[in-house]
């Protein structure tokens, strides 16, 4: 399974017993799903847990069980078939069952982060998607209509996150892809594993793009090392050829060998190496002199 549906699953297994959080995840699960209203109450899910739980909140809500199908493709279709059973669920959610617009009600959600939490919970299993970390940070909620948008990102007001919108075939899309934001929405819908699996990919990510850093700055100290090296050997080399090799000081030639055979050495590695070891500053000194002569 992908990154997205384990989250799913894990927060599908989650013991709920708080009756506000029953409540508040039951909402979040039926509002966000395929189809809410006097018309249709369902859900389409490519999961059997997923489709579990929506079918245990429609029991919680009003102990009447809804109908499931399965495709041919494998697609479970779980739906409320009776229109009094429909409306017994919006009655019970604080609808009137004829509303143009299904506005959230703010009164199913208690002012508390459990019952947040529990919402949240609804809401992702229904509609929300999380990209696996190890390509990018990204988790979003595939909301049907923009007055629902609105509303869902006005919630996260108090919660410190602040959801970006967009508008993808028709669906409003709520996302996040700050990373810290993403673990604390993970960890307040209860998601521990799946929390712990993202920190811990986020971490070795670091780690990864420090050590790739450290060795690309590396790489580029010692291409520039033998860039300089090479016009260095080509100036004592042409020295040699000229004649003018063997009457240079005997530092001048010491340093010069000691180049010659180790183009890789840096200046410091240069200095340590002299029979009178010398300072960066003077061994660059020293081969200044080689390359003007």
């Amino acid at each position: 399974m992908s990154f997205s549906s384990d989250v799913k699953n894990e927060l599908c297994l989650i013991d709920c017993e708080a009756d506000c959080c029953l409540r508040a995840e039951a909402y979040g699960l039926l509002y966000f799903s395929r189809a809410f209203s006097n018309i249709e109450i369902s859900i389409m899910t490519d999961y059997s847990f997923v489709a579990e739980r929506y079918k245990k909140a429609i029991m919680y809500l009003i102990q009447s069980e809804p109908a499931v199908s399965v495709s041919k493709s494998g697609k479970i279709t779980v739906e409320v078939t009776s229109k009094d059973d429909r409306i017994a669920i919006l009655n019970e959610l604080g609808y009137m069952g004829n509303e143009s617009a299904y506005r959230i009600l703010p009164t199913n959600i208690e002012n508390n982060e459990c019952c947040f939490g529990a919402f949240l919970r609804g809401a992702f299993i229904a509609c929300g998607i999380i990209t696996d970390p190890k390509k990018e940070y990204h988790l979003e909620f595939d909301v049907a209509y923009k007055n629902k948008s609105r509303d869902f990102c006005s919630l996260f007001d108090t919660f410190s996150a602040s959801p970006k919108q967009s508008d993808r075939n028709g669906m409003q899309i709520v996302y996040f892809k700050d990373s810290n934001q993403i673990e604390d929405i993970l960890t307040v819908m209860g998601a521990q594993i799946g929390v712990m699996n993202f920190i811990g990919e986020k971490i070795f990510k670091d780690v990864r793009n420090n050590v790739n850093r450290k060795v690309n700055c590396d790489a580029a100290n010692i291409k520039k090392t033998f860039a300089a090296a090479s016009k260095q050997i080509a100036a004592i080399e042409n020295l040699k050829a000229n004649g003018k090799f063997e009457n240079l000081p005997k530092e001048l030639k010491e340093l010069a060998d000691l180049r010659v055979a180790n183009p890789e050495m840096t200046l410091n590695e240069l200095g340590n190496n002299l029979s009178s070891p010398l300072s960066r500053s003077a061994v660059n000194h020293r081969l200044k002199k080689l390359m003007q002569l």
